[in-house]
């Protein structure tokens, strides 16, 4: 019972303090919500502001107000701090503008804004051709002197240094959210739901994204690469939702859907709404999630959306579903702003309305796709093109946000942008910018976690491994300490399921027993993944045991620590699997990956990719994880290895070698997550096999006693 003392919540025993304890990220308190601020960049944004503080006062101000959270609590203010925080900005507002009255310094030079960009590790590139940047509208004498130089001398070709230098730019940057109001203008109810969500500071892609997407110029087509937890969703949120006001204003008779948000999972479309909910109230926007049954029109005055199946669920909307097109053309409708979405869900309303030629989606003008990485990756490449061609609005704007992104993606939307442009008319000299945002490293972890790379040489030592994670007082011999809640990533459903029946019974009954532990996997029901979700946020469930369906934008603010059980297929599925923790920048997040010799030969990209992390977060030599000799020892593996890898993870895992059908051979046997012996295997499957023959049995008396009394078939005479 003492060790498992510290898991549980309930007793009234206070918990031992201890130093690493202020460093959980389930206390809620978030040091920096910037991953990559300095000293230097401090002293630049006050210099800006015109104030002079000390680093880190308004971020312990900030903490003060906020209140002691629970784990999955989110990071709200009293509604006495909320009015404070909103008399503040008007305040500010008021001197922002006689400021601006007095003296126009608002503007920074091209020295700041690179300087400002440099320091907080933000890349903004122009992804067209040197051809297409290069040419600008001028006046008429400016453009003939221009084509008689060209004639007389033609331009040198450029090196790839230079070319990457002519296609840098250097946006002004948004130094705090004060700004979205009194410089971008965006809706001032807008702007109280966002100071109602306690956000001051913004995060680096926030810093940059924002001022692209709702600055004065021409909005572009964006592509987004940030690390897990900086505030993606928030990014794009908020310039869709301002859009959708202006719309509002200058088109007041025109309604239906203007913006749709597309997410890989149900999970993370669901997440998306529910932050969306708390920034449209009272702007009159209206942000729907797509369920079974709704009704998605292709006339021209606009789209709609089944009313009653928002609110349905389960066996409802699949009875919805099934009705016949005349029934579903009676339901009542209502016409929703921004739809959240998966691909396959939308493509089946779009295909079961399509009648007639008319384009499906004609009035959205803002495409978002969140983990677009996976979106466009085969396994959804498809149905997501399907989406990004019913849109035919001229003023399409498309954005794509993920922690990973190749430049197969790259290259892929910017072909796919010219073909649309091309079937819709278009040259392909007028379409607006696409630019592409990077924070920190592409495709790198969070540098706020501590990453633990740990060889169990078998399955049996990998769960012994874990089992010592659930129980601190023997985890204390180690270095890992690990504290609930926190996540377990396995590779396939039936090793989710069959970690979940090992573990259950490892809590005891005092500190709640098998109710705080749970499995989530894509076969249970959405009521059933509904209610596990709401539990684990709420804290009545502690250890979450899951596949990859969680592995992507789900946002846990109280994760204390991710586990990987089996090892991830691809260096991307380690950094989304470990961004689960450490989200907003806080601090104490641990990250345990356990391999075998199994896996030996897949696990050089993910030790690279801890040690970049380890560069990124800084320190002295000896206490990184990842040794050089460790690197130089892995082996490297081929192309066509990590292919296989990505699709069906590593083969002696796979789910047809666990099933019980198997013969019990050396192979299955040793990957196998149980700790029953021989014996009771043994004497489980005479008892299935018994039970078995005994229904064969039934079932055969009762077909030959039907057959028997008919008189057509007698049998054989000896």
């Amino acid at each position: 019972m003492d060790a498992f003392r510290l898991l549980t919540r309930s007793t009234k025993l206070k918990p031992t303090s201890s130093a690493s304890d202020s460093r959980l990220p389930s206390t809620g308190k978030a040091a920096n919500p910037q991953l990559f601020r300095t000293a230097e960049t401090d002293k630049l944004e006050s210099a800006k502001n015109g104030k002079k503080r000390k680093r880190g006062a308004a971020i312990q101000q900030d903490e003060e107000d906020v209140p002691e959270l629970d784990f999955f609590s989110s990071n709200k203010r009293p509604a006495a701090s909320v009015t404070e925080t909103a008399a503040a900005t008007e305040d500010a507002e008021k001197v922002s503008a006689q400021d601006a009255a007095s003296d126009d310094d608002d503007s920074m030079d091209e020295v700041e804004r690179r300087t400002i960009l440099n320091s907080h590790k933000i890349k903004v590139t122009d992804m067209r051709d040197l051809e297409e940047i290069q040419v600008q509208p001028t006046s008429t004498k400016e453009s003939k002197k221009k084509k008689k130089k060209s004639k007389k001398e033609e331009a040198p070709t450029l090196s790839k240094k230079e070319q990457k230098r002519a296609r840098r730019l250097f946006p002004e940057p948004l130094l705090n959210f004060k700004e979205l109001r009194s410089k971008y203008k965006i809706s001032s109810r807008l702007a109280e739901n966002v100071a109602e969500q306690g956000f001051t500071v913004p995060t680096e892609v926030q810093l940059g994204s924002l001022p692209l997407l709702l600055g004065e110029s021409s909005e572009p087509d964006l592509l987004v690469v940030a690390p897990t937890g900086s505030g993606k969703t928030l990014s794009f949120l908020i310039p869709v939702i301002n859009k959708i006001v202006r719309h509002h204003h200058s088109n007041p008779d025109e309604h239906g859907i203007l913006s749709v948000v597309v997410a890989p999972t149900r999970e993370l479309a669901s997440q998306i709404v529910n932050e969306g909910r708390k920034l449209v109230a009272g702007t009159g926007v209206k942000i729907t999630l797509m369920r079974k049954g709704m009704r998605v029109g292709d006339n021209g005055d606009g789209n709609v959306l089944d009313e009653n199946s928002e609110e349905s669920s389960g066996s409802e909307d699949e009875g919805a579903e099934s009705k016949p097109a005349k029934e579903r053309a009676n339901i009542p409708v209502t016409k929703s702003d921004i739809l959240v979405t998966t691909p396959l869900m939308l493509v089946n309303a779009l295909s079961a309305n399509r009648t007639t030629t008319v384009a499906t989606l004609p009035l959205v003008r803002s495409l978002v796709m969140d983990e677009a990485d996976v979106l466009l990756d085969p396994l959804f490449r498809e149905q997501t093109l399907d989406i990004w061609k019913a849109c035919s609005h001229p003023d399409l704007r498309v954005g794509l946000w993920s922690a990973t992104m190749g430049s197969n993606i790259e290259d892929l939307t910017k072909s796919t942008i010219r073909e649309r442009l091309e079937d819709m008319g278009q040259k392909p000299s007028e379409p607006h910018p696409l630019l592409r945002l990077v924070v920190g490293l592409k495709d790198s972890a969070i540098p706020n976690i501590d990453h633990k790379l740990v060889y169990a040489a078998t399955e049996q030592g990998k769960l012994m491994g874990l089992r010592q994670l659930l129980r601190p007082a023997a985890a204390s011999a180690s270095d890992i300490r690990l504290r609930p809640p926190f996540l377990i990533f396995t590779q396939t459903i039936p090793r989710a399921v069959a970690l979940h029946s090992e573990l259950k019974y490892d809590i005891p009954a005092e500190a709640g027993g098998s109710s705080r532990i749970a499995v989530l996997h894509s076969d249970l029901s959405d009521g059933q993944r509904s209610d596990i979700m709401r539990d684990f946020r709420k804290g009545e469930i502690w250890i979450l045991v899951t596949t990859d369906l969680l592995a992507r934008g789900v946002d846990f603010r109280g994760i204390n620590g991710v586990v990987n059980y089996d090892i991830p297929n691809s260096a991307a599925v380690y950094v989304h699997r470990v961004g689960r923790t450490g989200r907003a920048g806080r601090e104490g997040g641990i990250a345990v990956t356990y391999y075998t010799k199994e896996d030996i030969p897949y696990v050089k990209s993910i030790a690279n990719i801890i040690d970049v992390s380890e560069k990124l977060r800084g320190g002295e030599e000896g206490e990184k994880s990842i040794q050089k000799w460790l690197l130089d020892a892995l082996p490297n593996l081929s192309k066509n290895s990590k292919k296989d890898m990505k699709r069906h993870g590593v083969k002696a895992r796979q789910a047809p070698r666990l099933t019980d059908k198997e013969d019990d051979g050396k192979g299955a046997r040793g990957m196998r997550i149980s700790t029953k012996s021989g014996f009771e295997r043994r004497m489980e499957n005479n008892k299935r096999g018994a039970i078995a023959a005994s229904r064969n049995r039934k079932a055969a008396a009762a077909v030959s006693g039907n057959v028997s009394d008919t008189g057509s078939w007698a049998g054989l005479d000896d």
